[in-house]
């Protein structure tokens, strides 16, 4: 057997990470969800490596919410170094919201071969919607899509993260084959209806992420109980005076934008 067919045997049994980035900038930002062209380009060097290395956990991308950066600056660097994407898009945004993609941009990134899921109609709360509600944040966003794109939509991510078993069934019943959440754990194949994913932030710097990449590291399972901290506070606080927290600790900019009873995009 070849070297190249060994490592893609090899890859097809690895368990996976799904990193999750929203937005790039040239020159970064103060707000912790923003990562630098620079920065970003580091991560998939790294990516690339471990891809092909046989060991320890396979990197995957992904985008959520939508933002024109996702095609005008990470598209191009993910092609040269020919590393696939799945990118979630908050559909009510498209073509409408200053600083989103708009229809052909995404035209543009399925037609280059990326992956498109849903993240909601307008990136409300799953979890504060009635039935009639979760009709619009489900179904009108796949349809949507498939009606733009011409493709079968099966992708949903979770607006920040939230979730319960109504909401999982919901999605189900929507017709989404996986959902992506946004708690960090390893994913081993055969995928299950929910994949977690690793939130990206600013200022996580290529060590780091390499750590958490090696055979037997213990440094996602830190991130994990760090998750579940942060899910009992969620609990505690309430998303609403969480989501102001939240928004203070990251350094979040304003969104003038974002109606009332919407999550900010992160």
């Amino acid at each position: 057997m070849s070297d190249v067919a060994i490592t893609m045997e090899t890859a097809q049994e690895r368990a996976r990470i799904f990193f999750l980035y929203h937005e790039l900038r040239e020159g970064g930002s103060n707000y912790s969800y923003v990562v630098s062209r620079e920065l970003f380009e580091r991560h998939l060097e790294l990516f690339a490596r471990s891809r092909g290395t046989g060991r320890g956990l396979f990197p995957e991308i992904t985008f959520d919410d939508g933002h024109i950066s996702n095609i005008s600056l990470a598209a191009p660097i993910l092609a040269a170094r020919g590393i696939p994407a799945t990118f979630f898009i908050t559909v009510g945004w498209t073509g409408v919201k200053p600083g989103y993609m708009d229809w052909p941009d995404l035209r543009a990134l399925h037609k280059s071969g990326y992956a498109i899921g849903a993240h909601g109609w307008s990136h409300t709360l799953l979890t504060h919607c009635t039935p009639h509600q979760l009709e619009t944040e489900l179904i009108r966003p796949r349809l949507t899509l498939e009606d733009k794109l011409g493709a079968p939509i099966t992708l949903i991510s979770l607006p920040g993260g939230r979730s319960n078993r109504r909401i999982l069934t919901a999605c189900a019943a929507a017709g989404y084959t996986h959902i992506y959440t946004s708690a960090p754990r390893p994913e081993p194949l055969p995928f299950g209806l929910t994949l977690g994913r690793l939130n990206i932030r600013g200022d996580m710097q290529p060590d780091s992420i390499a750590y958490l990449l090696e055979p037997g590291s213990q440094a996602l399972t830190r991130l994990a109980r760090a998750h579940r901290l942060k899910t009992a506070a969620q609990s505690l606080l309430g998303d609403r005076l969480y989501a102001r927290l939240w928004a203070l600790a990251n350094r979040q900019e304003p969104d003038e934008d974002t109606a009332p009873g919407q999550e900010p995009s992160a």
